[in-house]
């Protein structure tokens, strides 16, 4: 079988805009956060809101991948390789993102001489690092042909995958003073990992497919885009039992509430109730439509960008109102607070991320499309190609 695979110059695109991002994070290191549309009052802005974007999506494509080998589900084998190399990809993105998120990199490795067991984000970083772990043996076994290693394994991996989305959420219901203290936090973004996870893999399958590096056929799509219709409901319930419990009386949700339904977060809020999970759920409930490749690409699309605005919705909603109370406010932190001391009090909280953080989310993403390019070239389509060439010489 003849393959194809990404090429020198598609890859050199990438390779520049992450030279691009890695320039503007050194700038960002030399001039210090300020350099971000962050501040005292959002000190969260688009750096975590795409890890916790990137970590689902990591989380789906290994999900996916274990759980063809744990249920036995066959025809879901031969989308395991091209699954975990997105989820590896993925999980990288959703690292240096919190990396570039941090003022003094240089102390990161305080972490590992006094760490604090108490604090959700060291359980993330020790749960991301043993998803990496799962994921590279993930790969190396299922190249050397080791089935029984790769299964035994995926035994493993389902359960992380599901914590390491977990914990990204524990970070968020844990904490009393915003409107994320919830304990259904969790299952919300599960629920989310597994639709946009899915969505994503499909998108990769699809395009691996086009530029001749594996071949998929249309039933194994088809079965792909019911099961993406599932959770497509799962994340949609959830959604609405959050939103039940924050509408009920007596909640103290309201004034968060009202930002996500008609105020600043709305645009992104009605986007995905509509854009991300209606209309895919109602495209891929028909079943013609889950046999023809557009449709599914278009299906796929809007879940992970439906996903994206959930992220951004969740995050920035709490960010509005400040948890102040008395006094002038909160110290902005900006660059424009200190030419100018009467913009120094927040008495609420607002973002736009920078040109700066653009570019560098823009380069982080760009290195994860090179990972999942180069590994694509290297363990799918050189496997094509091995196979292709033992035919030949048997021949």
């Amino acid at each position: 079988m003849q393959t194809n695979t990404f090429k020198k110059p598609v890859l050199g695109v990438f390779g520049v805009l992450a030279v691009i991002g890695v320039a503007c994070w050194i700038y960002q290191l030399a001039n210090g956060l300020a350099v971000t549309g962050m501040s005292n009052a959002n000190s969260w802005g688009l750096y975590i809101c795409m890890f916790m974007l990137f970590v689902g999506l990591s989380a789906g494509g290994l999900i996916v991948a274990s759980s063809a080998h744990v249920f036995g589900i066959d025809k879901f084998k031969t989308v395991a390789k091209p699954a975990v190399i997105c989820s590896t990809a993925c999980i990288c993105v959703a690292g240096m993102l919190v990396l570039v998120d941090l003022g003094g990199i240089a102390k990161v490795w305080r972490m590992l001489t006094g760490p604090n067991f108490m604090s959700p984000l060291l359980w993330d970083m020790c749960i991301i690092t043993i998803y990496l772990v799962i994921n590279i043996l993930d790969l190396v076994w299922m190249q050397k042909g080791d089935e029984d290693k790769v299964r035994k394994l995926s035994y493993v991996a389902l359960p992380v995958a599901i914590l390491v989305h977990s914990v990204t959420a524990w970070i968020f219901g844990l904490q009393i003073a915003r409107a994320w203290y919830t304990a259904i936090m969790a299952p919300i973004f599960v629920a989310s990992a597994l639709d946009s996870g899915l969505a994503l893999l499909l998108l990769g399958l699809l395009l691996l497919d086009k530029v001749n590096i594996a071949k998929f056929d249309n039933s194994l799509m088809a079965s792909l885009g019911k099961l993406l219709a599932t959770f497509i409901a799962v994340d949609a319930y959830f959604v609405a039992c959050e939103l039940l419990t924050m509408a009920y009386p007596g909640a103290g949700e309201t004034v968060a509430l009202s930002e996500m339904l008609t105020g600043a977060t709305a645009p992104f809020f009605w986007f995905e109730i509509i854009g991300g999970l209606l209309v895919p759920f109602v495209i891929l409930a028909i079943t013609k439509n889950r046999e023809k490749r557009g449709i599914i690409v278009l299906a796929s699309v809007l879940v992970v960008l439906g996903v994206a605005c959930k992220r951004v919705w969740l995050l920035f909603t709490s960010f509005i109102h400040p948890n102040v109370y008395g006094g002038p406010g909160i110290a902005s932190g900006t660059f424009d607070a200190q030419q100018n001391p009467a913009d120094m009090w927040m008495l609420l909280g607002s973002y736009a991320p920078t040109f700066v953080e653009i570019l560098v989310v823009i380069g982080v993403v760009s290195v994860g499309v090179l990972i999942f390019m180069i590994l694509s070239n290297k363990l799918i389509a050189g496997e094509g190609a091995s196979s292709a060439h033992t035919t030949k010489t048997s021949e």
